[in-house]
């Protein structure tokens, strides 16, 4: 009987050459992100630069401008959770865009303003809504629909743009600011605000699943999302199921602390509170700067860190260490610039949002695929708190002639948010709904 039994070729014999592995499509989506948070952040800081110029060009006191600066940081915040309910209904590419434009418009009329509703308007409202449009919303967005693996690598990533950006540009607008006048400073924001929008219109992207892609790290296809009703009452649901849970509570009240102690009292008063002791604007501006450098380290590692250890540890040893660095501030002014300070700045930097990833994460844990505007409302909470503490450091500054009781309640605040995390308990997984 003949054997009519094919002989399969061994594997080795058919095996096609090895090909390179390309680039997954989530690292673009990422990358347009970060050029979009650190370009567009450096525009929340202008008003603080501004303080001096506009106080002798109009006789606007310190509490007047930090009343601007109170609003934008308290907008930016609300703006937040609807926000991250927009980009779900509308998508991220159209949301972003718009928020561009309006930092633009607001920032291009301030050159008009006489007035301080004006400046409230333009820099308070407009600027205020554009960047709490693409405020850590967007970041958890990005990291949640595009990554399984390493989202807290990426959240701090991302953070680290939006934190540093705000920082980073600061010394340039600042220059400006001195050589050329505030005005010239607001126009360069506002054409940086419309070129940032360049970008995400040529190669931003909704979800892995419009390039017939997994999200990077996944295995299996996420559930396509299901989104009823409108994105103002989803927003509002959603704020109406985590507010039952004492997680909620903890994370919003230690993430207000997070925002008074930053960019509600650091960022907005710490260039002035240097020019009391005879600091230049620029130097100090510089060192605001430097922050910036090194929150990019201390970001990152704290999104690597965050995706190998327990996130509620980490936060209460960021927010111990922050208050022991603010009590300690008020002895390091100086009209130039001296060791310790520098000392201060690299360390504060390290620490500056590291809170974000380890937060991020926890509502994650707590309130699984709502995570993004769960976390937009208590980013609400972080701006609230700075808007605060923005405009009680100015009034402080102007009835006691100096900065040093702000620094030692912010210390204090710390202690308080150390606390609030040290309440908070182990999470469930991520997808559970939330428990009242």
């Amino acid at each position: 009987m003949t054997d009519t039994t094919e002989t399969v070729p061994a594997a080795s014999d058919t095996s096609p050459a090895p090909t390179r592995q390309r680039l997954h499509y989530a690292w673009v989506v990422a990358a347009v992100a970060l050029v979009v948070l650190l370009g567009s952040a450096g525009f929340r800081s202008t008003p603080g630069l501004m303080m001096d110029a506009l106080n002798a060009e109009f006789g606007w006191s310190h509490a007047t401008v930090a009343g601007a600066v109170s609003v934008n940081l308290t907008l930016y915040g609300l703006t937040a959770p609807f926000a991250a309910a927009l980009m779900d209904r509308f998508g991220v590419r159209l949301v972003v865009v718009c928020a561009l434009l309006t930092i633009s418009t607001g920032a291009g009329l301030t050159v008009l303003m006489t007035r301080p509703w004006q400046l409230m308007l333009c820099w308070g409202v407009l600027v205020g809504l554009g960047s709490g449009s693409m405020a850590g919303a967007f970041a958890t967005t990005v990291s949640g629909r595009w990554f399984t693996a390493r989202q807290g690598l990426v959240t701090g990533v991302l953070t680290a743009a939006g934190a540093a950006g705000n920082l980073v540009f600061m010394p340039v607008l600042a220059a400006l600011v001195q050589n050329h006048g505030w005005r010239t400073a607001v126009v360069v924001v506002s054409l940086c605000a419309t070129a940032v929008a360049v970008p995400v219109l040529l190669l931003m992207r909704e979800r892995p699943a419009d390039l017939g892609l997994l999200p990077y790290g996944a295995t299996t296809a996420p559930p396509e999302p299901v989104l009823t009703g409108s994105a103002l009452a989803r927003s509002l649901r959603i704020l109406r199921g985590a507010a039952r849970s004492r997680a909620f509570w903890l994370l919003a009240g230690s993430f207000a602390i997070c925002g008074a102690t930053t960019a509600g009292l650091v960022g907005t008063h710490f260039v002035p509170a240097a020019h009391d002791h005879g600091m230049p604007v620029t130097t100090s501006a510089s060192l605001l700067a430097l922050i910036g450098v090194f929150d990019v380290i201390g970001t990152i590692a704290s999104g690597w860190f965050t995706d190998r250890f327990d996130s509620r540890k980490l936060l209460v040893t960021y927010y111990a260490l922050r208050g022991l660095s603010l009590l300690l501030l008020p002895q390091l002014f100086a009209g130039s610039l001296r060791p310790p300070m520098l000392a201060f700045v690299i360390f504060y930097g390290l620490d500056w949002v590291a809170t974000v990833p380890p937060t991020v994460a926890l509502c994650r844990k707590h309130f699984g695929p709502d995570a993004p505007v769960v976390f937009g409302w208590v980013l609400a909470a972080h701006q609230i708190g700075a808007a605060v503490v923005a405009e009680l450091a100015g009034l402080v500054r102007d009835k006691l002639g100096d900065y040093d009781a702000a620094w030692y309640a912010a210390g204090g605040l710390c202690a308080v948010a150390v606390l609030l995390c040290l309440a908070l308990r182990v999470g469930r997984a991520a997808g559970a709904p939330a428990a009242a």
